[in-house]
C-alpha cells in the first residue's frame, strides 16, 4: 500500500481583544512553541510582544497566501505553519483555503482552529465602555451632555422597561436592558470629566460588587438563609447597620421619584418604624365621570384588605376627578407626600 504524504498542519489561533494579552489557553502556547513557522499579518497585534517575550518568533506585517501555505506545510515531510489572526479573523486566508480543497486538485494539510483565548461572562460590556470612550471624545453633542441633560432620557427608558415586562416582549426587553444600561455608561464616562470628583464606571461597578457582597452574607459569608423571608430579614438587618447614621426613616427616599411611589415609599417605611401618621382628610373625591366604567371601584381611598383591582380604581377616579378640576394629581400628590415626610420627621422627633 502506498504510503500518503505527509501535508503537514495550519494552525489558525483567535485571540479575543476582550481578554488581557498574554492570557493565552495552554495549547494555544503548545501550538506557538512547537510550529515551525509563527505569521500575524498585524503588526501591532497585542498579542505580539507577550509571545515574543516568551521566545517565539513570529514574522508580522505580511497576509499569509493560501497556496504558499499549502505548499510550504507539504515540504520536508510535513511543516506546522501557526497563523496569529487579527480580531477580524483572517477571511481571505481562510476562504483561500476552502477553495483550494474544495477543487480536489490538492492535497491539503490538516487544518486545525485553535481558541487561543475566550470572552468571560459579561465581556461585551467592555465594548460598551470602548464605545461610550469614543463616542463622548468624538461626537459633538455627546461630549457636551451633563448628568442633568440625560435626566428626562433616564425616566424615559425606566418606563419603556417597565412596559416592555407588562407586555412580555422578550425581544423589546433585552433591547430596553440595552438603554437603560447606555444611561448607567454614559453617566458613569461623563463623570470621569468631572474636575473636582471624578469617578469611572469600574467605580460605579466595584461599589456595587463590595455592596452585593455585603448584603448576601448567605450568598458569600457562613449565615444561612433556607427561604426568601430570610433573605429579606438579611437584607434589612444589613441595611440597618449600613444606614444607622441616619436621623430619619426618610433619608434615602428621592422626592424625585413619581408622586404615587414617592407616597408609597413613605408610607411603608413609616409602617416599618411603627409610626402612626396621621393623614389629613381633606379629599372628599366624588365619583368618577361616567366615562370611567367602574361600577364596582370603592368611592373611598380607606378601604379595608385593599385589592389591586379596587385601588386601582380608587386612584383612577382621584385622578380623573383632579383634572376634570384643573389639578395636576401628580404635583398635587407630591406635594401632600413632602406635607406626609415632615410629618413622619416631626414624630420622630
Amino acid at each position: 500500500m502506498n504510503e500518503i504524504p505527509a501535508t503537514g498542519r495550519i494552525v489558525l489561533l483567535t485571540t479575543s481583544h476582550r481578554v488581557a494579552p498574554g492570557l493565552l489557553s495552554w495549547p494555544a502556547w503548545q501550538a506557538l512553541r512547537t510550529a515551525d513557522r509563527v505569521l500575524c499579518a498585524d503588526a501591532a497585534h497585542p498579542q505580539l510582544p507577550y509571545v515574543r517575550d516568551a521566545g517565539v518568533k513570529v514574522e508580522a506585517g505580511a497576509a499569509a497566501d493560501a497556496p504558499s501555505l499549502v505548499d510550504e506545510c507539504a515540504a520536508e515531510g510535513g511543516r506546522t505553519v501557526v497563523v496569529l489572526a487579527t480580531a477580524e479573523g483572517e477571511p481571505a486566508l481562510t476562504d483561500g483555503l476552502a477553495r483550494l480543497a474544495g477543487s480536489g486538485r490538492t492535497s491539503m494539510p490538516e487544518l486545525e482552529l485553535l481558541p487561543a483565548s475566550y470572552d468571560l461572562p459579561g465581556a461585551r460590556l467592555l465594548d460598551v465602555v470602548q464605545v461610550m470612550d469614543r463616542i463622548r471624545a468624538e461626537c459633538p453633542w455627546s461630549a457636551e451632555r451633563t448628568h442633568e441633560d440625560l435626566l428626562k432620557y433616564g425616566v424615559e427608558e425606566i418606563y419603556e422597561l417597565v412596559e416592555a415586562v407588562e407586555e412580555g416582549d422578550r425581544a423589546a426587553l433585552a433591547e430596553e436592558l440595552g438603554d437603560v444600561l447606555l444611561q448607567v455608561v454614559f453617566h458613569a464616562r461623563i463623570a470621569e470629566d468631572d474636575p473636582d470628583e471624578p469617578f469611572a464606571v469600574d467605580d460605579v461597578a466595584g461599589g456595587l460588587v463590595a455592596k452585593l457582597v455585603h448584603r448576601h452574607p448567605h450568598v458569600f459569608g457562613d449565615e444561612v438563609a433556607s427561604d426568601a423571608a430570610d433573605v429579606e430579614a438579611h437584607w434589612a438587618e444589613r441595611k440597618a447597620v449600613e444606614k444607622h447614621a441616619r436621623t430619619s426613616v426618610t433619608e434615602g427616599v428621592p422626592l424625585g421619584q413619581p408622586a404615587l411611589a414617592l407616597a408609597a415609599k413613605l408610607g411603608g417605611r413609616a409602617r416599618g418604624a411603627g409610626l402612626d401618621i396621621a393623614l389629613p382628610d381633606a379629599l372628599g373625591a366624588p365619583d368618577a365621570p361616567a366615562a370611567v366604567d367602574a361600577p364596582d371601584a370603592p368611592a373611598a381611598i380607606d378601604v379595608p384588605s385593599p385589592d389591586a383591582a379596587g385601588v386601582g380604581y380608587a386612584l383612577l377616579r382621584i385622578a380623573v376627578w383632579a383634572e376634570a378640576g384643573g389639578v395636576d394629581p401628580e404635583v398635587a400628590l407630591r406635594g401632600a407626600a413632602r406635607v406626609y415626610r415632615d410629618a413622619i420627621r416631626a414624630q420622630e422627633g
